[in-house]
């Protein structure tokens, strides 16, 4: 089974946007390989995490800031595909 991509965003700082855009990027690069990215309001305020099945991939308190497309897509694909080029998302 392809797994599921989870981002919970903070409603109250206004991460909707950010997801989405996450979201888009990781559908456009794995439409292939993943069943799915679900967008979820955080119920703690401040939290901004993408999630890979159960696993935590990022976590913006944990890293101190918000992830770049390219390092999140190098997270998923280390994990479902690690042979997989990304083209210019691995440069």
């Amino acid at each position: 089974m392809k797994p599921t991509v989870t981002i919970e965003y903070c409603p109250k700082c206004g991460w909707l946007l950010r997801a989405a855009w996450m979201a888009q990027e990781l559908l456009t690069t794995f439409s292939e390989d993943l069943y799915g990215v679900t967008i979820h309001p955080a119920e703690v305020a401040g939290r901004y995490s993408i999630t890979l099945g159960d696993e935590v991939l990022w976590d913006r308190k944990r890293e101190g800031r918000f992830p770049e497309p390219k390092e999140v897509k190098q997270l998923i694909r280390d994990r479902i595909d690690p042979e997989r080029s990304l083209g210019h998302s691995d440069r």
